[in-house]
This record gives structure tokens, C-alpha cells and sequence, in this order.
């Protein structure tokens, strides 16, 4: 009895020392205080700070909000065909584009089968040339196209600063440009002299020539125009600095490209090695290495082989290609 009254007093015991110790012991050391202390330093922040920090949290979410929108507006927008050849600088319909195009995949097709490639190669081959060429071709027109039009374009923004200054009105500075300018630029700026004859604001003409040519420098020159159009301000000194930053954009792409160029070196002569080892191997000992077209299981080899390799080319292209 006494072992077990003993064992119950030292466990009520330890049972008050332990409330004691939550409830009491915070109010008796100060702790508690000491804790709202800090809560209240923590939180007497200077006002500039959080109205910076306010600043900071709305211009963070404005800027996600606005890559939100355009990624969005980029997602959803599809250019139109007939938009492609024009930006391409051919002069076509859509029918006779379409026309070619199916000329040139029933071409390959029957090509293919006189051949004796097979029906299913003759499909592939078919498909890849009716489809895939004739869009590969606009592909790499529009951007020749393009790359002429910043050539010339920083200069053609001197001609229009140099005649402002001295007095000429920004529409007949255009017409300068469109008389003299080298194409595609002859053709966009006369493109913009006619939208604006027929009663579009010359702000707004300017400002459509970034459809035709979709570069970040046509729209720049289209926002800097319909801005002083419309708010007013010194046109040539808009310009002028607009032409300063077209020269910089330009001198950073070449310096990335010629940075680059040992890369795409390297890519090239990694990526046309095993074809010109294959050709190498055929022309030497062409019973060797003809089981790859003539065994199935050489056909099977030699689409993962490509497969691979074109895996690896868009990798490597990925990687040697900068976005600025």
C-alpha cells in the first residue's frame, strides 16, 4: 500500500509540474513577451519597403499576366497560307501553291514506285515532298526575305531621321525610302505608302508592317511612328534612337553568331560523318554494307539509325541556336 501510494503522489506530481511547466512557467520567464516582441519588430517594417515590396509583388504579377497573354496569343494565333507567301515574297494562290504541292508529292510517289521502293516508302516519300517541301521552301525564303530586310532597314531609318531633319514631312521621307531602298524593303515601305493613300492613318499603316514582316524590329519601327502619330513629340529623335537600337540588335547577333560558329561546326561535321562513312563503305565493298537495304532487319537498323540521328541533329541545333 505504501508503494502504491507513493507511485501515485509522484505521478500527480509530475502531472502538476507539467501544466505548471506549459501554463505557468511562459508568463513567469518571459517568453511570451519576448516572443510578441519580435512579432512586433518582425512586422514595424518601414512603410518604403512595403511599398516596395507591393510595387515589386504587382509589376511581378502584371509581367506574369502579360507572357500569360502572349504565350497564350501566340498559341492560338495560326498565320494563314496565303499570309506565308506573301511574307515568303512569292506571288501565288493558295490554289496554285496548293497545286504545286500536289504535283510534287504524286511526282515522288510514282518516282518512288518505278524505283521498286514499295508502296508504304512511295507514301513516306510522297507525303514528305508534297507537304513538307513546299512549307520547308516558304520556311526558308521568309527568313532570306527577312534577313535582307534588317540589312537594310537602320539605314533606311537614317534616311527618314536625316529627311525630318531637314524639314520633309515623315510621309514624303517614306516615299524616299521606297524609291531608293533595296528590296524587300522597297516593297514593304510602298505597301505602307499605299495603305495610307487609300485613307488609313499613317500610324497604322506603319503599324501593319510588322503582319508582313513579323520581326521585333518592324515592330518597333510600327510602335515608335503610331505613338508619335498619336501623343505627339520629336519624331527624329524617336528615330534616331530606334536606329541606335536596331544597330545594337544587329551587332549582338552577329557577335552570337560568330561566337556559335564553332559549335555549328562541330554540329555539321558530327552530324554528316555517318553518311559520307556509309558512302565510304559502299563505294569500297558494296556487298558489305548493302545487307542494311536488302535485310530486314538491315531496313530496321538503318530507320532507328535515323531516327537517332535526326534526334541528335535537333538536339545539337537546339543547343548552338540563341534566342536574344
Amino acid at each position: 500500500m505504501n508503494m502504491q501510494a507513493l507511485a501515485l503522489a509522484f505521478m500527480a506530481t509530475v502531472a502538476v509540474g507539467g501544466l505548471a511547466w506549459v501554463f505557468l512557467y511562459p508568463q513567469l520567464s518571459g517568453e511570451k513577451k519576448a516572443k510578441s516582441r519580435r512579432a512586433s519588430v518582425a512586422r514595424a517594417e518601414p512603410a518604403v519597403r512595403q511599398v516596395d515590396r507591393v510595387q515589386r509583388t504587382k509589376r511581378e504579377q502584371v509581367e506574369g499576366s502579360l507572357k500569360e497573354i502572349e504565350a497564350r496569343r501566340q498559341k492560338e494565333k495560326k498565320v494563314a497560307l496565303s499570309i506565308r507567301i506573301a511574307q515568303a515574297g512569292l506571288d501565288l494562290t493558295d490554289q496554285k501553291f496548293m497545286i504545286i504541292s500536289g504535283l510534287l508529292g504524286v511526282g515522288a510517289f510514282l518516282a518512288t514506285m518505278a524505283f521498286g521502293g514499295g508502296l508504304l516508302a512511295g507514301a513516306g516519300l510522297g507525303f514528305a515532298t508534297g507537304f513538307g517541301l513546299p512549307r520547308w521552301v516558304l520556311n526558308f525564303l521568309k527568313k532570306r526575305r527577312e534577313a535582307k530586310f534588317l540589312k537594310a532597314l537602320p539605314d533606311a531609318v537614317d534616311v527618314i531621321v536625316r529627311g525630318i531633319k531637314a524639314g520633309l514631312p515623315l510621309f514624303d521621307s517614306i516615299k524616299v525610302v521606297a524609291a531608293d531602298a533595296p528590296e524587300p524593303l522597297r516593297s514593304e515601305f510602298l505597301a505602307i505608302i499605299e495603305t495610307q493613300t487609300i485613307g488609313m492613318p499613317l500610324g497604322d499603316a506603319c503599324a501593319r508592317l510588322y503582319e508582313r514582316m513579323p520581326l521585333p524590329e518592324a515592330n518597333f519601327f510600327g510602335i515608335v511612328v503610331a505613338i508619335q502619330q498619336k501623343s505627339g513629340g520629336n519624331l527624329s529623335e524617336a528615330l534616331g534612337n530606334l536606329s541606335k537600337v536596331l544597330r545594337d540588335r544587329k551587332k549582338m547577333s552577329e557577335k552570337i553568331q560568330a561566337m556559335s560558329m564553332e559549335a555549328k561546326a562541330s554540329a555539321g561535321i558530327i552530324g554528316s560523318l555517318p553518311p559520307i562513312v556509309m558512302l565510304l563503305v559502299y563505294l569500297s565493298t558494296p556487298d558489305y554494307i548493302s545487307l542494311l537495304w536488302t535485310h530486314p532487319t538491315g531496313r530496321l537498323m538503318l530507320a532507328a539509325s535515323a531516327v537517332w540521328m535526326s534526334c541528335g541533329i535537333f538536339v545539337m541545333k537546339k543547343m548552338i541556336n540563341f534566342d536574344f
